[in-house]
């Protein structure tokens, strides 16, 4: 009879465990689903304050074709901005500096620079690249929680990747709701770059600009806007 009791407590036991884990689960299917859903609507704004702004720069052309995108930017609506560059990217930041001080002199919480460790170098094996992706995404980790963004623009390094995919993971788990929009470089126009594919394809970017037509009619949920150089 105490081995039959016991058998029964532990089956009862065994049972709650499974349906909490079961209704956890739904839930963050739940809440994944209603993210993927919203992340692919047009974004109205919600209110006027600044929004605080992560910008990714890549090295050369990415860079350049950024610089020439934040000189259309409200700068008095996306404050506090933060650039963020590859960690062997000596350039890039230098490049923003120069672009900060350019501007005309606004007030308020002046511009913040940082740098990331890559998930890949060029020529790097893709054996020895798994130690760096981890040390990469644990470093983008840290800079979200800092930075805790509530806009991210990038327009294809691969150090977005990990800092949209935690930005992505943040939303589902409620924590942060930054808002990403992926501008994919005039270079490209028969296809997306990886990291262009990568956002399209998992629905993390909310909204991804192309800026040539066949582009967009290969991709239909990306948005035409023609040549922004």
């Amino acid at each position: 009879m105490m081995r039959e009791n016991q058998w029964l407590t532990s089956m009862a036991e065994s049972n709650g465990i499974a349906v909490i884990v079961v209704t956890v689960l739904t839930l963050i299917l739940v809440r994944l689903l209603y993210v993927l859903n919203r992340c692919g609507k047009s974004l109205r704004p919600t209110t006027v304050k600044p929004l605080s702004t992560l910008i990714v720069l890549g090295s050369g052309g990415h860079t350049a074709e950024m610089i020439n995108l934040l000189l259309e930017l409200q700068k008095d609506r996306f404050m506090p901005r933060y650039y963020v560059a590859a960690a062997t990217d000596n350039m890039s930041l230098q490049k923003a500096r120069t672009f900060e001080s350019s501007s005309s002199s606004e007030k308020g919480t002046p511009a913040q620079y940082m740098q990331i460790y890559r998930s890949r170098e060029v020529g790097q094996s893709y054996l020895t690249s798994v130690g760096t992706t981890l040390i990469a995404i644990a470093h983008a980790l840290w800079l979200m929680i800092k930075i805790r963004p509530e806009v991210i623009l990038c327009n294809g390094p691969g150090t977005c990747i990990p800092l949209c995919a935690i930005a992505f993971m943040f939303k589902v788990l409620g924590i942060r709701w930054s808002s990403i929009f992926y501008v994919e470089s005039i270079a490209r126009v028969k296809r997306l770059s990886l990291s262009g594919l990568l956002l399209y394809k998992l629905g993390i970017a909310d909204q991804l600009y192309v800026q040539w037509p066949q582009l967009q009619r290969k991709y239909p949920r990306s948005i035409y806007v023609g040549c922004l150089m």
